[in-house]
């Protein structure tokens, strides 16, 4: 196993890589260090470009961005305590970016409510929309109206059915398949266009590159790609495909649970808890990972007694999203919150809790079970520990750059847990 990998300059030991340790005296804690740093970075240029995109900005975050990146540069910082401050200091500029993201989309597209969302078809040709960008949906909704065009999330576009100047086109016709990784299945399947806008996309099959097109920051090789917002030429190859039949889906998903809605429900839920009726809230999901290890989500949440409510996120949802859980005196016991980027939504959620019970965030009756997989993921990580959460469990394989030394660090700092089986982390989260 690699200590570190750092290639970035010319003094790369024989010329390839410090593999050991950095000929520039850099270590390899130091080394994933800075790694985690510019994961942190990633998610917030994320978020950061969707608020621009909607004509948000903030001369602070791109101020910051500029800063940190430097920080990671050969020779310039080689203060490992300084880089895990730098870490919290970026998990709080990712909620700020989060905050501006949430208002970008809620002024432009109303706040999000519960709404069902079909997961059938429409009889009528199909476009597909993946990834996480509600204004290149928007054009393209625009565009269809009116006609037999219909089109359907997938994935990460599934809380677009909740924002009221989204769901107000009829051509939004539901959602189709689950997280990022079935794509290259349900594409293949399902004679649509289709339509990457963001990160999550697969380099297509033969069977569909044809029909598929990127848009805004995402590109594939082979697949036709969309400056601006003219998405003519995806409705054209739509309209050449066969019409999808009248079908409905086996069940419906709820999704639109924003900041405000929640709160609305505030003097029922505090009474709720105090009286015993909940017990315990669950933040589940995240970024879902391809494998058979990922099933420790549902089953962890199928056990979970009656007294508790789940809030979801992300596409590590669709684990979980068809499950019928109930309510508890009429509060949901699943809220789909949203996106990734919605993890603010959740935030908003615990501080409210916790001015509600008169109770710190630490030590609220709230536990974080999470799936982890891509980069913008560790900047919500981080953004949770900055604002002081503790004892959250990740899984189910952490990425390969969080090496043994980082891991202590995490686990001493903030009891920080990888997952086991659903039954035992059930039983310690449960004891507390």
């Amino acid at each position: 196993m690699l200590n570190m990998f750092c290639y970035q300059c010319s003094q790369a030991a024989n010329g390839e890589a410090c593999t050991v340790t950095g000929v520039c005296g850099k270590g390899p804690t130091l080394d994933r260090l800075q790694d985690n740093l510019i994961y942190i970075l990633k998610g917030i240029s994320a978020y950061y470009h969707h608020a621009r995109e909607l004509g948000y900005k903030d001369e602070e975050i791109a101020a910051y961005l500029s800063k940190a990146l430097y920080s990671t540069l050969t020779n310039v910082n080689f203060d490992e305590e300084d880089f895990l401050k730098q870490a919290l200091e970026a998990g709080m500029m990712n909620l700020k970016v989060m905050q501006l993201l949430k208002k970008a989309h809620i002024e432009t597209y109303g706040e999000p409510t519960p709404t069902e969302v079909e997961t059938g078809t429409k009889e009528g040709h199909a476009i597909i929309v993946t990834g996480h960008n509600l204004k290149a949906l928007e054009e393209l909704l625009k565009q269809v109206e009116g006609s037999d065009v219909y089109v359907y999330t997938h994935s990460e576009m599934l809380p677009a059915h909740g924002y009221p100047g989204l769901r107000k086109y009829k051509n939004l016709a539901g959602n189709l398949g689950g997280a990022w990784h079935d794509q290259r299945k349900l594409f293949d399947e399902v004679p649509a266009a289709i339509l990457g806008t963001t990160n999550c996309v697969l380099i297509p099959k033969p069977s569909y590159a044809d029909r598929m097109f990127t848009t805004s920051i995402a590109r594939l090789p082979g697949v036709k790609h969309i400056d601006g917002y003219d998405y003519s030429q995806v409705i054209e190859k739509a309209r050449s495909l066969p019409k999808l039949p009248e079908k409905p889906g086996k069940h419906k998903l709820v999704t639109g649970y924003s900041t405000g809605v929640v709160r609305s429900l505030a003097g029922k839920i505090k009474q709720l808890v105090e009286t015993g009726k909940i017990s315990r809230f669950f933040v589940v999901g995240g970024c879902d990972v391809p494998m058979r290890k990922n099933e420790y989500y549902r089953r962890f949440v199928e056990m979970l007694p009656k007294d508790t409510v789940v809030i979801t996120l992300a596409c590590g949802k669709f684990r979980i999203n068809d499950l019928e859980l109930g309510d508890v005196e009429g509060v949901p016991r699943l809220l789909d919150v949203g996106q990734c980027n919605d993890t603010i939504v959740a935030i908003e959620i615990a501080l409210m809790l916790s001015e509600l019970l008169n109770t710190p965030v630490d030590r609220l009756p709230l536990s974080i079970v999470l799936t982890w997989m891509e980069q913008k993921a560790v900047a919500i990580f981080w953004t949770l520990l900055a604002l002081g959460l503790k004892g959250i469990y990740i899984g189910p394989v952490l990425p390969a750059w969080l090496n043994k030394d980082l891991l202590e660090i995490l686990v001493s700092n903030y009891a920080v847990r990888l997952i086991s089986s659903p039954e035992e982390d059930l039983k310690q989260i449960l004891k507390v």
